[in-house]
């Protein structure tokens, strides 16, 4: 059976990476997705030419059973978002669900320098993924406020358990501590609505990213690439959040995706559970 069939779905960031793994999940659970990103076919490349496009994800979704609708659209920008779900909402009436994994910054190279030598483009560039996560959530919520239900959910990063440990470079650090206070501030009138919002945390991943800087067996046994995940996991994650009805008794938590393995009976695709990223590894310093 096809839990989510019929449910209808927003992932941003779905081009690549975390939101692309969850577009894949919610497609073999029949939803319809629409996968909202700026890399189109039509479109420019990535400056560090990273594979995938929302075309590419539409796609697979489709192919994998569900109905995966690509929106090439800059989240960071009100009025493309506005559209979007003026969109989502004329041609369904509802959203049952938003997961957003929309990290566009890539931080390698800048990863060890001191705040006082960066330039402002990635100061820039921080603030916008921040407004997607805002964007994003206000006109989402102004359809599930209507229909009185809903689950959002912000992929963030904590690979560490405690989540106010230094992720490694400031920037990062400073987008994730928002991501995960926005979270709990979302939380607390959401859930009045019966609207669930929760974060949701993979471990290492396999992203495209990340295998293109996994160039020998020397640098996989650095960073423990054995420990990796792929993007599925955290996608599996939620699809199955997605599918519980009791999902609001979680609203406000972060939450990991190998906890949610073990709560709710899945895998990775090559059929291992694995389980939280080992904190005394290496920190991966690589972009979803």
């Amino acid at each position: 059976m096809k839990a989510l069939k019929g449910s209808i779905a927003v992932v941003a960031g779905s081009s690549r990476g975390a939101g692309r793994g969850i577009a894949l999940a919610l497609g073999d659970a029949g939803a319809t997705v629409y996968i909202a990103a700026r890399t189109s076919r039509k479109g420019p490349k990535p400056a560090d030419r990273a594979p995938g496009t929302i075309e590419d994800t539409a796609e697979e979704v489709t192919a994998r059973g569900g109905t995966g609708i690509p929106v090439p659209a800059d989240l960071s920008d009100e009025k493309q978002v506005a559209a979007l779900f003026r969109r989502v909402e004329k041609g369904h009436g509802r959203l049952d669900l938003l997961a957003n994994s929309a990290w566009g910054v890539n931080f390698m190279p800048i990863w060890s320098k001191p705040f006082w030598d960066l330039g402002s483009e990635i100061w820039r560039e921080t603030m916008d993924t921040m407004s997607v996560y805002w964007l994003t959530s206000v006109h989402a919520a102004r359809i599930m406020t209507k229909q009185r239900r809903g689950l959002i959910i912000h992929v963030t990063d904590n690979l560490h358990p405690d989540t106010s440990s230094h992720r490694g470079q400031i920037l990062h650090d400073l987008g994730h501590e928002f991501i995960n206070r926005l979270v709990m501030d979302l939380s607390l009138a959401a859930k009045k609505s019966k609207i669930a919002v929760v974060g949701l945390n993979p471990g290492f991943m396999r992203t495209e990213r990340v295998l293109m800087h996994m160039t020998s067996e020397a640098r996989k046994k650095q960073y423990r690439f054995d420990l990796s995940e792929t993007p599925e996991y955290i996608g599996r994650a939620a699809a199955a959040l997605a599918a519980d009805p009791r999902a609001l008794k979680k609203t406000g938590q972060l939450l990991w995706a190998c906890d949610l393995a073990k709560e709710y009976g899945f895998t990775d695709v090559d059929g291992r559970y694995i389980p939280r990223f080992d904190p005394k590894a290496p920190m991966q310093a690589f972009p979803c």
